[in-house]
């Protein structure tokens, strides 16, 4: 038999949208994204780069990121 309940040492971690201030380069948004996802830091650099290019809001997502996001 399975049991689903979760027990005290069984609760997940909490993850928190913050700005990375150990892996960053200019604010830490790309770097705080990546913590958040699980991803790589230098993936999320490469993606928002090449979207960049691509029209849309980017850079200003990325400063209004920069000034909401709060540091880790």
């Amino acid at each position: 038999m399975i049991s689903t309940k979760k027990g005290p040492d069984m609760t997940a971690p909490t993850r928190r949208f913050t700005r990375s201030s150990q892996d960053k380069w200019i604010g830490g948004v790309c770097g705080g994204i990546a913590e958040y996802l699980g991803w790589s830091a230098g993936l999320v650099r490469a993606l928002f780069v090449v979207s960049c290019i691509l029209p849309g809001p980017q850079f200003l997502i990325y400063l209004v990121l920069w000034v909401l996001m709060p540091k880790q």
